[in-house]
């Protein structure tokens, strides 16, 4: 007979990647699984041991999207603290551009869809990494435009 999981009472950190691909679409995955399921999301996910936040970016987009990324510059980190869900994440995202591959789902069973959206028509329902990874990018984008 197996035991209930017990919560995880530390905090863990996963990796999120903003893919954009000219002219300004964003590659977004809807999540089936806490935290946040149901929610449109950036591809990324947990860092493993040992492992640089940089190459779990990399292994995540190719993982859930298989396609091989540049990773520009972090844009973001965000304390994604979910008490009603009980996860508490450190998340930091960087700006990614698709150097090879055409995205698709890889990981059905952790995504129901993967897909382009324009900048200006996201879905309402992201995640809140999605949410703060999307509004550093065009933070900084504007700033760089206003130099």
């Amino acid at each position: 007979m197996s035991r209930p999981r017990k919560p995880v009472s530390v905090p863990r950190v996963g990796v999120g990647v903003l893919l954009l691909d000219p002219p300004d679409r964003v590659l977004l995955t809807l999540r089936k699984h806490p935290p946040e399921a149901g929610c449109w999301s950036i591809v990324g996910g947990k860092v493993d041991f040992l492992e640089t936040l940089t190459a779990c970016a990399i292994r995540e987009a190719r993982e859930e999207a298989g396609v091989e990324v540049q990773l520009i510059r972090l844009l973001c980190v965000t304390d994604h603290v979910l008490p009603a869900e009980g996860q508490h994440w450190v998340a930091p995202a960087y700006l990614g551009r698709l150097v090879r591959g055409e995205a698709r789902n890889c990981e059905p069973d952790q995504a129901e869809h993967v897909r382009w959206f324009a900048l200006a028509d996201v879905p309402g329902n992201l995640t809140m990494t999605a949410r703060n990874a999307i509004s550093a990018y065009l933070s900084q984008r504007g700033a760089v435009a206003a130099e």
